[in-house]
């Protein structure tokens, strides 16, 4: 049992370590949440953030029950149903798994969407959803821009950056898709 100054050193550096993975938002285990046009959450998985020298590495877990399976342009894929579909399409090649509060592109880029209105036939890659995210307030918060996925039909050259660059994503009309945003916490 611990008494008197002990205790009370214990109990400093147990709040000490909780306050230090609560405000460091790459640090831990983390729900990941896409947000509808009503802030309605759906809880799609979560991510695990290991930080190391400035940066952290990352396992990505998607949590498949929250998807139904579909089978569009030969491919099958995971898919979420709401006023669209919203299909997961994770990044294809080998990446460092890597992201920083200034760069969490590679993170995006795991997290990849393509929509598509229920009745269409077949899967349209140019309908592309890439999350851009940043860091706000101790969360990771990201909004939906349009992205053609069809730049991933073949792998970049240099496999150790991001290829979907700012110059390669718009923004979308925000009123007209279902999840325009996503939150890590």
């Amino acid at each position: 049992m611990l008494t008197g100054a002990r205790s009370w050193l214990f109990l400093m550096l147990f709040i000490t370590n909780s306050n230090l993975a609560l405000a460091n938002p790459l640090s831990g285990e983390k729900e990941i949440i896409l947000l509808d046009k009503q802030e309605s959450e759906i809880v799609i998985g979560h991510v695990v953030f290991t930080p190391e020298q400035g940066v952290s590495g990352y396992r990505l877990h998607m949590d498949h029950e929250k998807f139904r399976d579909y089978f569009l342009s030969m491919k099958e894929m995971k898919c979420l149903v709401g006023p669209e579909l919203w299909c997961h399409l994770a990044y294809p090649y080998e990446q460092p798994r890597r992201v920083s509060h200034e760069d969490l592109s590679w993170l995006s880029h795991d997290l990849l969407f393509m929509f598509k209105k229920r009745d269409e036939f077949g899967a349209n890659f140019w309908n592309g959803i890439y999350y851009h995210m940043r860091v706000e307030d101790g969360v990771i918060k990201g909004e939906a821009q349009a992205v053609d996925l069809n730049l991933l039909a073949s792998p970049p050259e240099d496999l150790s950056t991001p290829p979907m660059h700012e110059g390669e994503r718009d923004e979308i009309e925000r009123s007209q898709r279902w999840l325009p945003d996503i939150v890590i916490r």
